[in-house]
């Protein structure tokens, strides 16, 4: 029995009246990608179901087209683990169709060194450069981590989406992490000074007004982002779980806890005078304690934190909602993203696999894994590859 991909107007009408950009991956190809020595898969629009038994490469594949949107992965922090025992390196390329034209990304990843990157066989000066190219919002299920786990998987989110949506804040994420890597060594060097009596903290002055400027970029376009995915997040959780309460973000800054200025240049300000009551307490510890890396993300269900209160079905209602949210925003930004559901059917119960089904199955591209088919919704089947110890069947 054949299924028709539920295919949008072609004039790329979105049905809300803005015009849509289409977008999607037509080819994906690796070299010694993790478990795999070469692989090259044909994509289309609409639904691509992957299907075989866990450890068998299915994740790797989505894995590395969200490496080449976000150039991080969804499943671990490090690069030593994408590059295929034994191989110096890994290579990903993926064809990116935008309005009907092909855009070539191609990624080296060499762990210990930095990047190389190419777009249509050019180099780049910087990797970082070919961000903004494919946009994809990958759904896992690591993505629990976001109702249950620290703050940093949080922030993680934030930053991730900040970079998709307006890919030159990249350089502005790195340039605080730089700022914060060398005061952090200042300050612990200042710490153990102190303590033998002989501490100058006019450099640390210095390290305080760049920290203020670079973090609070990073902070206001947060707090920006924040305002606006909240609405979107209680629309996503309303449709997933009709009866589940209500939810609500609010982003806690360690820059101070009440309202901060929306400006940049005001919020620098509010930074600085925070760094400096926070001095004595960081020396102390020596370590930065005032700053975006410090902050969180704080999601409430029916007026009580997530974290603590939300059972299992809501702690997943929740974190497909903000991941929804993430895809809802990037749509209306220009260029629906490609959607990926990594082994999330399994995790769901019946009803919620039919609604998620519902929320996704219009989108441009979907690429699905699964253990077995029959955990995939059957308005989500379209076309079907078969994984096996790294071996890719496209099924009849």
């Amino acid at each position: 029995m054949s299924h028709s991909h539920h295919r949008r107007p072609a004039d790329g009408a979105a049905g809300n009246g803005t015009t849509r950009r289409q977008m999607y991956v037509s080819e994906l190809s690796l070299v010694d990608f993790r478990s795999y020595p070469s692989a090259q898969i044909d994509l289309e629009p609409g639904v691509t179901v992957f299907v075989g038994p866990n450890g068998q490469g299915k994740t790797n594949l989505v894995e590395a087209l969200g490496y080449v949107a976000s150039q991080s992965s969804h499943r671990v922090a490090t690069e030593a683990p994408l590059v295929r025992a034994g191989a110096p390196r890994a290579v990903v390329r993926a064809t990116v169709m935008r309005d009907g034209r092909p855009t070539l990304v191609e990624l080296e990843i060499t762990p210990g060194r930095s990047n190389r990157a190419r777009l249509n066989r050019s180099p780049l000066t910087r990797a970082r450069d070919a961000l903004g190219v494919l946009r994809v919002v990958v759904f896992a299920p690591e993505d629990l981590a976001l109702v249950k786990g620290d703050p940093s998987e949080r922030r993680r989110l934030l930053d991730e989406l900040l970079v998709a949506r307006t890919p030159r804040l990249a350089a502005v994420r790195q340039d605080f992490e730089r700022v914060l890597k060398q005061r952090n060594a200042l300050l612990k060097s200042a710490s153990a000074a102190r303590r033998g009596g002989g501490a100058d903290l006019r450099t640390l002055d210095v390290w305080d007004s760049h920290l203020a400027r670079a973090g609070s970029s990073l902070l206001a376009a947060r707090l920006d982002l924040v305002a606006a995915l909240r609405p979107l997040v209680a629309t996503a959780y309303d449709q997933l779980a009709p009866s589940g309460g209500a939810v609500d973000l609010t982003y806690r800054s360690s820059v101070g806890p009440g309202p901060l200025p929306e400006e940049p240049e005001q919020l620098a300000g509010t930074f600085i005078v925070a760094l400096a009551e926070a001095r004595g307490t960081e020396l102390d510890r020596g370590t930065t304690l005032v700053g975006p890396h410090r902050d969180d993300l704080l999601l409430e269900l029916s007026g009580l934190p997530a974290r603590g209160y939300a059972s299992h079905g809501e702690s997943w209602s929740y974190a497909l909602s903000l991941k929804l949210a993430a895809h809802d925003l990037l749509a209306a930004d220009g260029g629906e993203p490609v959607l990926v559901l990594d082994d999330v059917f399994a995790e769901l119960d019946i009803d919620r696999r039919a609604r998620l089904a519902a929320r996704v199955g219009q989108a441009e591209q979907v690429l699905v894994t699964a253990a077995v088919e029959a955990d995939v919704p059957s308005r989500l089947r379209g076309t079907r590859y078969d994984v096996s110890g790294s071996a890719i069947t496209r099924a009849a």
